[in-house]
């Protein structure tokens, strides 16, 4: 699998592979040893070579903030694959499809079928890697119909939900 990570503005490459043991990584092309377990919800426990950290996540509004010790960092995570062929709609008028944004499970539904959301409202998390992502609506709406449930697995792109 393969990210495209921004850090504070700063583009980086991530290339992960499940190897017997653990992880494999790449960091922009380079070997770095990782080791990574989902320590609570919203906190990572990292191991990159001898050093350990503990990550932590933390979600303003829109953006997403990552906490290791005391440092802040701000941050994008992309599968530069799942852009491809992708269409952003530029208007709210009609139903907009929520799809998933990686492989992963769903391990929560936020809303039910008929609630009414604002844009940018959590709707369903996804979990990937062991890490939850939260996908949004893109608009201000009614869920229209909830097409997943709770432990479903899911491929990037497929829908999750409608909003109309």
């Amino acid at each position: 699998m393969t990210y495209d990570v921004t850090i504070d503005g700063k583009t980086h490459r991530l290339e992960l592979d499940h190897a017997e043991a653990g992880w494999s990584c790449r960091l922009d092309g380079r070997e770095v040893p990782v080791d990574a377990v989902l320590a609570r919800p919203d906190v990572l426990s990292l191991r990159i070579g001898n050093r350990a950290f503990e990550v932590k996540c933390e979600r303003v509004g829109s953006e997403t903030h990552y906490w290791v010790g005391s440092q802040r960092f701000s941050a994008e995570v992309r599968d530069p694959r799942s852009l491809r062929g992708r269409v952003r709609a530029t208007d709210e008028q009609g139903p907009k499809k929520l799809t998933a944004p990686m492989p992963g499970k769903v391990v929560r539904i936020l809303v039910a079928q008929g609630a009414v959301i604002e844009a940018g409202a959590g709707v369903i998390v996804v979990e990937a890697m062991k890490m939850q992502n939260e996908v949004k609506s893109p608009k201000k709406g009614t869920i229209q119909k909830i097409l997943v449930s709770t432990g479903a697995a899911v491929n990037a792109g497929d829908v999750l939900a409608i909003v109309e």
